[in-house]
């Protein structure tokens, strides 16, 4: 979140708490932790400091990245005669909100009210990202089918023909990619069954992350010509751990401790029923 305190217009909205929304200038929405403590009725501010860094105690045990939701900047106020004075000042996110608003004093009747506001928005918006993450999942799994072929033909013009050696040669891209971990130990460590595939279990960031060992290994293989099944394999393993090393130093989850996701089948299952109800 930015640093710029920009208002945005209420556009008819009646919650307090929907007037003190801003925008920074990419459009992300946050609330500045004074307007919050003035709606919240708090006069003293030390006092809603405290509720804040509870707010944050809360955000740290329920495993999301507290700098996401909160954001401690200094701002200037005028105090008069052209003076100014240094004030702290936390940039709230939503969920930040609804934090906030679980710990703030609840003998306070706005307090109750933005209780109720938020945990129907913050809902809202994870009903919307639920729904954006499956089509996303979706159409990686999609794309993951397609270069998983031209891998195939790849790996094949390298000379790794038999299915058990395109078997090892995929693993060794997996070794890569998840630390020394093959397909076995990732269902093991996923806890899948074996008649379940890992691909149809990844989120989106998984099945990105598969996605591009995959079309980076066939165009190295293709591109400089590489033969032999030991080489193959060893390029495959050498491209899936240059990709693990890119999320590593982006500060990314490694992919073995990514969640695992509701099988896609499902989920395909699902898009196949409604397009089907909304043909005329």
């Amino acid at each position: 979140m930015s640093n710029e305190l920009q208002p945005s217009p209420s556009e008819g909205h009646q919650s307090p708490f929907e007037r003190i929304r801003r925008t920074n200038p990419a459009g992300v929405e946050f609330w500045s932790s004074r307007d919050f403590a003035h709606v919240l009725g708090y006069t003293d501010y030390r006092n809603f400091e405290q509720v804040v860094q509870k707010a944050k105690v809360a955000c740290f045990n329920s495993a999301h990245p507290v700098e996401d939701h909160f954001v401690d900047i200094t701002e200037m106020i005028e105090i008069g005669k052209g003076g100014k004075r240094a004030i702290n000042v936390t940039l709230l996110s939503r969920y930040a909100c609804y934090l906030v608003v679980q710990n703030a004093d609840p003998s306070k009747e706005i307090v109750a009210l933005g209780q109720t506001y938020f945990a129907v928005q913050t809902r809202r918006q994870e009903l919307t990202d639920q729904v954006a993450e499956e089509d996303r999942r979706l159409l990686l799994r999609e794309e993951m089918k397609l270069h998983n072929v031209k891998l195939a033909g790849a790996a094949k013009d390298a000379g790794v023909i038999e299915p058990f050696d395109y078997a090892i040669f995929q693993n060794h891209g997996y070794m890569g990619l998840y630390g020394g971990l093959d397909a076995q130990d990732i269902h093991r460590q996923k806890r899948l069954k074996r008649s379940q595939q890992i691909l149809d279990h990844m989120g989106s960031t998984e099945l990105a992350a598969n996605l591009f060992r995959a079309t980076q290994t066939e165009e190295k293989l293709r591109r400089e010509d590489i033969k032999g099944k030991a080489r193959a394999n060893k390029t495959h393993r050498d491209v899936g751990a240059k990709v693990r090393q890119t999320i590593k130093e982006l500060g990314g989850t490694m992919p073995e401790n990514l969640p695992v996701a509701e099988n896609i089948k499902k989920l395909q299952a699902q898009k196949r029923k409604k397009l089907k109800k909304e043909k005329p």
